[in-house]
């Protein structure tokens, strides 16, 4: 049985105190002047890896309670699965089923919206991966995922099994991953563009944003170094911007600019995505809470 949590209805709002938020958002290019990110619930342990499905609707993971939440348009919050997996990132594909990074036993899973869930990859050759922390998926199907080492209290293991940490694709249709890039120190964050042409990745530990083209046959290509600055997750808007992260939200333009800073109070923002009916609510997973803000951009597919 699903529990629902009533909170009303997202709104712009006033300034909030510089005690509580830092310096207040001005750029109203893209967010209204006067927006802040405003608290939904403060009631996980550590949350992650939000996805937006077609209705605008946002899954994340609170992967220490190993579950998934759903945050609806309408402003209620509600438990999707238990026993998640102690999934990490998330993302919807074409049919809506949720693919989740399930790093409890390194796997990438497959669950359908009534919760149903299938192991889509369990091993690569035959040794456990490090532990799948966020993904990717093209318009043909295939997904990009990123594999870091971060040790779990719930591994029985103490290393890794495999040399290095990589980024891996997963042909649709096919199941069995191969590497694409092997040259980053931990790569974290990932998000493509909608025209299925660059993947940016996020070498946390490298402290460095990575731009790619993705070839036809989904390897990648002429990597180049788009942004001085590491990142947990990452996503996109309808401008290209690109969405940082970390220290609250940092905001790059295509050209690989600073534009924005986004103050979050909590001890770290993990990850980001737009929600809501026209996908313009920015919603974002910070430490033991998640938060909203409205913007004046919308985010991609």
């Amino acid at each position: 049985m699903i529990k629902y949590i009533k909170y009303p209805a997202l709104l712009l709002v006033g300034l909030i105190s510089q005690a509580c938020f830092g310096q207040a958002v001005a750029d109203t290019t893209i967010i209204a002047k006067g927006a802040v990110p405003q608290l939904v619930s403060s009631q996980f342990s550590f949350t992650e890896g939000p996805a937006v499905d077609k209705k605008g609707n946002v899954f994340f993971t609170d992967q220490p309670n190993n579950k998934i939440w759903k945050y609806s348009t309408d402003g209620k919050l509600s438990l999707f699965l238990d026993s998640a997996g102690r999934s990490n990132g998330t993302y919807f594909d074409k049919k809506g089923n949720l693919i989740a990074c399930a790093d409890e036993k390194d796997q990438l899973w497959s669950i359908s919206p009534k919760g149903k869930v299938t192991v889509l990859i369990n091993l690569y050759e035959g040794k456990h991966l490090n532990g799948p922390n966020d993904l990717w998926i093209d318009n043909k199907g295939g997904i990009y995922i990123t594999d870091p080492y971060y040790q779990r209290p719930y591994w029985a293991r103490k290393a890794s099994e495999l040399n290095g940490e990589k980024v891996y694709y997963l042909p649709k249709g096919k199941k069995e991953l191969a590497i694409v890039a092997a040259d980053l120190l931990k790569p974290n964050g990932i998000v493509g563009t909608p025209d299925g042409q660059y993947l940016y990745v996020a070498d946390i530990k490298g402290n460095k944003i990575y731009k790619y083209h993705i070839n036809a046959d989904g390897t990648l290509a002429d990597k180049q170094l788009f942004a001085n600055q590491g990142a947990d997750g990452i996503t996109l808007d309808n401008r290209g911007n690109l969405y940082l992260a970390g220290n609250g939200v940092t905001i790059y333009n295509p050209k690989g600019e600073k534009i924005l800073h986004i103050p979050v109070p909590a001890k770290w923002t993990a990850n980001i995505c737009f929600g809501g009916k026209d996908r313009s609510i920015l919603f974002i997973t910070a430490s033991e809470a998640v938060y909203v803000m409205p913007t004046l951009v919308h985010g991609v597919e």
